[in-house]
């Protein structure tokens, strides 16, 4: 009725007033983006696209920034918003390259571009601060990061139509560093059997000096190297694989800084409520020989201010030196890591207190901060760090130094007694699901 009503009256003024009101919006056949409020229009009605969705084949080694949305998806392209800062975000990115042995290229700022290499697979980020106001991140108010993450992979190789045997046995298999792909249910039960192998044959691949690694210890770097935390020491400008960990060379505060967080933020790594943010190069500075041109400032400082290590902002008012390059000490280790396991507070502590609990004879020589670290490991059983790290003794000697394969070890679990993650967990859960939020493993128990 109502169309043969417009007909009827399409010969006059008032049939041509009714057929504009119910013909298609010409802005949409220009700007179809305006159908979805993300085109430039004056409506604050934006909503982030919830619908779009990685490719099946998007590298599961690639980092993704935790608090990024994913906005749209090309070939071997796909671009993202974030309402974080857009330094956090490539620091983020630099770190995480950098913690997993890919080759960086110099960071070109001006043009806001990353590049990183690994085993044939190239990364291009390209970084940019939204100005757009009906954009996204700024409806909500307090986005203001869009980046391009192109990914493209070397296929130079070539395969044989018809492959025999030999061919399939080196084809990557679900569970290996180089496998992609979706794992079917039935292959479920191999990738989780193959998960302890997997850990074991690539760090023997990524360290050359393995061996000089203590037994007892061996297996937290081989967990930890797998997972992408520790990184290598270069002991030679040559191509020969020459890489090694150097496990018996004393560890400098910056390294076990810098590895603290690395060890931390991978653990949680989808849970950003539980990661230490790094600070930006704008922050004033904690210490007055970290500043911020130093390369490791966004992490000192970042523990700085998350009270994670003495300094001024905690009510230090005498540590104004970090010493970065000085040797780290058995009592600064766990001072630092005691309270990332807790997440609280240190208890109150006293000589006598230590002495009562770990029976240490030298407990008086203990610096009364690092006193309360010390008590409240104890707490922590057979999961406390004194224990994984050196085992049964009387003698803590927190002046000595710590050695790197001694520092790894501390790192290999973050909890308490009755709730935490292991680089094991976190290695289970990667290989499993690259997805899959480490916080949501369940609380690891012995």
């Amino acid at each position: 009725m109502l169309l043969a009503s417009v007909g009827a009256c399409a010969s006059n003024q008032s049939g041509r007033n009714l057929e504009q009101m119910f013909a298609a919006d010409p802005r949409l056949q220009d700007n179809p983006a305006i159908a979805f409020g993300t085109g430039n229009n004056n409506s604050n009605e934006t909503a982030l696209n919830t619908s779009v969705q990685l490719p099946a084949d998007f590298p599961s080694e690639i980092p993704r920034y935790p608090n990024a949305q994913l906005q749209q998806v090309t070939a071997s392209e796909t671009r993202w918003v974030t309402p974080d800062p857009i330094n956090v975000v490539q620091s983020f990115y630099q770190n995480q390259f950098q913690a997993n042995n890919w080759e960086l290229r110099q960071p070109n700022e001006q043009q806001g571009t990353l590049e990183a290499q690994r085993n044939g697979l190239r990364v291009t980020l390209t970084f940019s601060v939204i100005t757009n106001q009906n954009s996204i991140a700024q409806a909500n108010g307090a986005g203001n990061t869009e980046f391009t993450l192109q990914y493209t992979r070397d296929t130079t190789a070539t395969t044989s139509p018809s492959p025999d045997a030999s061919d399939l046995a080196n084809v990557p298999q679900p569970g290996d560093p180089e496998f992609i792909g979706p794992v079917l249910p039935q292959q479920a039960d191999q990738t989780a059997q193959t998960a302890n192998s997997v850990t074991q044959s690539t760090a023997e691949q990524a360290f050359n000096d393995i061996s000089q690694v203590p037994q007892e210890l061996r297996q937290y770097l081989q967990d930890l190297s797998a997972l992408g935390v520790l990184p290598l020491q270069a002991t030679s400008k040559s191509n020969s694989a020459t890489n090694q960990f150097e496990p018996n060379k004393t560890i400098t505060r910056r390294e076990y800084a810098r590895w603290l967080v690395a060890a931390n933020n991978r653990f949680y790594t989808d849970n950003p409520a539980k990661q230490i943010r790094e600070a930006s190069a704008s922050t004033q500075p904690a210490f007055q020989d970290v500043p911020a041109s130093d390369p490791d400032f966004a992490v000192i400082q970042g523990l700085a201010e998350a009270g994670l290590i003495p300094s001024p902002l905690s009510g230090s008012s005498t540590t104004v030196l970090f010493r970065p390059d000085a040797p780290l000490t058995r009592e600064q280790m766990i001072l630092w890591k005691v309270p990332i396991d807790t997440r609280s507070s240190l208890p109150n502590a006293s000589v006598d207190a230590v002495q009562q609990t770990w029976g240490f004879q030298d407990a008086a020589k203990i610096e009364p901060r690092a006193l309360q670290a010390v008590l409240a490991d104890f707490q922590n059983s057979d999961r406390a760090n004194i224990r994984r790290v050196f085992g049964y003794t009387t003698l803590f000697q927190p002046k000595k130094t710590v050695t790197r394969a001694e520092a790894a070890a501390a790192l290999w679990y973050i909890g308490t007694a009755s709730e935490g993650v292991s680089a094991q967990d976190a290695l289970r859960l990667q290989q499993s699901s690259p997805s899959q939020a480490t916080s949501d493993a369940p609380a690891t128990r012995e």
